[in-house]
């Protein structure tokens, strides 16, 4: 009987995500603790920007957590999440203190943005293709001059690709071609967890080998690898590489499954994570916050967690 706590990454955001977080004291108390001028950060203007997005997506995490946690009693024996969504899953597991993690952050857009700054860059949703044709898409449409590589492996069905705009455009095409039944273009401004990313990837690891090693207190889904891991170093070389690598998402929601979690819960916003999750594995119960508000999900999660523990 476990509960994992699913955090999710840049893409989930909208404009007012923060003003929209449930009214309860540790929210309250995140948002005094970060500092957050909120107009700032989740207007419709300020998420053009990438490091604006990723801020916001972080103190939403660690905000929806921490009420979890602390108002409503839920401890999570894993933590996973997407992308950005990995520094609130550090934050929770307590590898990373909230201040560390706002920092790193910080850094970690603007280097994606400066990695993205000549050029139009993006990146997009395929599904309807299995992982291998995916790959072979990628090979297949990318160029010197218009690089394009697999970002995420969502599902079995559902990969996110990384590049140029001209060659996002080639991808529409040709993924229907192979078969594809759809290819969505994220509201992502940056091409990430890619080659791209690189230099990324080594400022973002000399940045964290200054960083104090604490043993996390939940069980880590890696996103380079898509697996668990109870090691601070593991942490943060997975939240230093990620950007430069796939996101292996799909291989770590079934491993939650084959680790026995029982329920999975998807901190705000969105509630793609949830979806993916009852798709890779229904035997685990999803719940967003988006979808069933704060008291409600946790009402929900409790009941999970205490009828399994029945059986």
């Amino acid at each position: 009987m476990s509960l994992a706590f699913l955090f999710p990454g840049q893409g989930a955001q909208h404009p007012n995500m923060l003003h929209e977080l449930p009214a309860s004291p540790s929210v309250a108390a995140v948002l005094q603790e970060t500092g957050c001028q909120l107009t700032e950060l989740d207007s419709e203007a300020a998420l053009k920007s990438t490091t604006n997005v990723q801020i916001a997506m972080l103190v939403a995490g660690v905000a929806s957590a921490r009420a979890l946690i602390t108002d409503h009693g839920l401890t999570p024996q894993f933590v996973a999440g997407h992308s950005v969504g990995a520094f609130a899953a550090a934050v929770t597991a307590g590898v990373l203190t909230t201040a560390e993690a706002l920092t790193v952050v910080s850094l970690r857009g603007r280097l994606m943005e400066n990695a993205c700054a000549q050029g139009v860059w993006g990146m997009a949703a395929v599904t309807g293709l299995p992982t291998r044709a995916a790959f072979e898409l990628a090979h297949q449409i990318s160029t010197n001059r218009d690089p394009i590589w697999v970002a995420n492996i969502n599902s079995a069905t559902q990969t996110v690709f990384s590049g140029t705009g001209s060659a996002l455009k080639t991808l529409a095409d040709a993924a229907r071609r192979a078969g594809a039944w759809d290819c969505e273009r994220l509201d992502v401004a940056v091409a990430s967890h890619c080659p791209a990313q690189a230099d990324t990837a080594r400022r973002m690891a000399a940045h964290l080998a200054t960083l104090p090693r604490r043993t996390p207190t939940a069980r880590y889904l890696t996103n380079t690898m898509g697996r668990a891991t109870t090691s601070a170093e593991a942490v943060l070389d997975d939240l230093a590489n990620a950007v430069a690598h796939p996101v292996r998402w799909y291989d770590a929601t079934r491993l939650m499954g084959e680790l026995g979690v029982t329920c999975a819960i998807e901190t705000a916003p969105g509630h793609v994570l949830t979806r993916l999750m009852a798709s890779a594995v229904p035997a685990v119960v999803a719940v967003s916050l988006e979808d069933d508000g704060l008291s409600n999900a946790a009402r929900r999660v409790e009941t999970i967690l205490r009828d399994h523990g029945r059986r």
